[in-house]
């Protein structure tokens, strides 16, 4: 693993050749037979550059980082069916929740892929997405963890990358260096954020708010009335810049102020 947190070892090379663990996982079995709405590791290879062609139609493609259950995902296509929406996700199991939800929402342009998100460079070109979210990402709240954290340089150079120009990139997190981590990261970068809410229950979002899904993961913490944040960034005309924070040595540094309080470990958008 780099000083980003995105080990040395391409994850492209891991899903080739890798033996069965049906034995162990009965959801990596499910997954690879499913079919679509489910993307496997190997097969989204394949569609790297001709996403159009993986849904069997033109139209704009919005990619949600972290789908965990599929909420956002489904709930956001269904309102949204002028759009492809494609989600990660990296665990058999919720790939596969996430397939019987866009199913069950009658959801017929929405696909899951199964992949590592550190790995995204793998599957999309410059300029090729349209919009981006993730929903309550991993928050690695030890200062030792903090490197494995994805919103940071990396993620703002990935983001930068494949963004055309005027698609925007939403976060919400429960977690605020998340935050301040992807701010710090688009610095230099042809990224400029249009808002930010430090309580989204209390202050609104700063997007519309018709154009959001509650996950039952933010539900949580609007029942206990702690604040999830919030942070709307949009990507500026400019040259894409090359995922340097991977390639030359690492960028992303530990988050100042990070404590090890417990918490829970998991984030996504179920």
């Amino acid at each position: 693993m780099n000083h980003t947190g995105r080990h040395h070892r391409p994850f492209r090379e891991k899903v080739h050749g890798r033996p069965s663990r049906t034995e162990v996982n009965p959801y990596v079995a499910l997954h690879e037979q499913f079919g679509p709405p489910v993307v496997t590791a190997e097969g989204a290879l394949d569609w790297t550059g001709r996403w159009e062609d993986c849904f069997e139609r033109t139209a704009p493609l919005h990619v949600e980082v972290g789908s965990g259950n599929g909420f956002f995902l489904a709930g956001m296509a269904s309102r949204h069916p002028d759009r492809n929406w494609l989600g990660i996700e990296i665990r058999y199991k919720r790939v596969v929740l996430c397939a019987r939800k866009l199913e069950a929402a009658g959801v017929r342009h929405g696909r899951i892929v199964r992949y590592d998100a550190w790995w995204l460079d793998d599957l999309f070109g410059p300029a090729s997405i349209d919009g981006l979210y993730v929903n309550h990402p991993d928050p690695w709240v030890k200062v030792t963890d903090a490197r494995k954290r994805l919103m940071g340089r990396y993620f703002a150079e990935l983001a930068s990358m494949v963004l055309k120009p005027g698609a925007e990139l939403r976060l919400k997190s429960d977690f605020a260096p998340n935050l301040d981590g992807l701010v710090r990261g688009a610095e230099g970068l042809p990224l400029r954020i249009l808002g930010r809410s430090a309580d989204v229950r209390r202050d609104g979002l700063p997007w519309d708010e018709h154009d959001d899904v509650t996950t039952n993961y933010q539900s949580k913490f609007d029942r206990k009335a702690a604040p999830v944040h919030a942070l709307r960034i949009i990507r500026d005309v400019g040259p894409a810049p090359t995922l340097t924070a991977v390639r030359q040595g690492g960028l992303q540094a530990p988050v100042a102020g990070s404590s090890s309080t417990e918490r829970p470990m998991m984030g996504d958008g179920d």
